[in-house]
């Protein structure tokens, strides 16, 4: 049987490693957003043609989530089995300059408009009588500090609550919900930092390197599985043992 899994996302970085190891167990079909068309995108959309479908929409348009996704682009009648939220934006800089119209940018795109596709997954779970299984992807940052990323750490804590209590609301529908918290990964979100920031970043942790996206990617695509059957409402740390 094909479990549909929707990943959003997916253009590049941790998405596109992502959608990679899922799209190489047969079992899987995905669904990808994201904003851009990448080359690297383009390339898996013609070797996985049957398996891989994609849209571009912008997350930080919480409004039409519904029709855009949900009617449009996977319809009713498609079963869902899984829900990666992966997209995500990063507004840094420290508390005293805060700016609400980049803050309230950054919570749509990583907290409000996930809050709205897992209610529409979940609708669709239900509706299929499917037992179905959430990623959302957390970060480090919220369980020990770095400067000026309060505000990014604050969106994810955000998620992190959101996944918890939606695993004790609908675990009895066998619907599962966990996150995982990533350490840092050399992706283009943190490729702002300067090497001696990465070092101090890095020596941090147990193993003194970088969180690999491969790592990360594999732990997720276990979630999907009936081998995490009895795992949700965890916060799964793909860290490098940071913490």
């Amino acid at each position: 049987m094909t479990k549909n899994i929707l990943v959003t996302g997916v253009s590049r970085g941790l998405g596109l490693d992502i959608v990679k190891t899922i799209l190489a167990k047969e079992e899987y079909c995905i669904y990808g957003i994201s904003r851009l068309m990448t080359k690297e995108l383009e390339e898996l959309l013609i070797k996985y043609a049957n398996r891989f479908k994609w849209i571009s929409y912008d997350l930080a348009n919480v409004n039409d989530i519904r029709d855009k996704i949900f009617k449009e682009f996977i319809w009713l009648k498609t079963p869902l089995h899984g829900y990666i939220n992966n997209a995500a934006i990063a507004y840094d800089d420290v508390v005293t300059n805060i700016n609400y119209k980049l803050l309230l940018n950054m919570y749509n795109v990583n907290v409000f408009a996930p809050m709205m596709i897992t209610k529409y997954v979940i609708r669709q779970f239900l509706l299929h009588n499917i037992k179905g299984s959430i990623v959302h992807l957390s970060s480090i940052s919220v369980h020990t500090g770095y400067k000026g990323l309060a505000m990014y750490a604050s969106s994810k804590g955000a998620l992190e609550a959101f996944s918890k209590n939606t695993a004790r609301e609908w675990g009895e529908k066998g619907v599962r919900s966990n996150t995982l918290v990533a350490g840092f990964m050399k992706t283009d979100m943190s490729a702002t930092l300067s090497d001696d920031q990465k070092d101090r970043i890095y020596k941090r942790t147990s193993m003194k390197i970088a969180t690999t996206t491969k790592s990360v990617a594999e732990t997720i695509t276990f979630l999907l599985s009936d081998g995490a059957e009895s795992i949700t409402g965890q916060n799964i740390h793909v860290d490098s043992g940071t913490i």
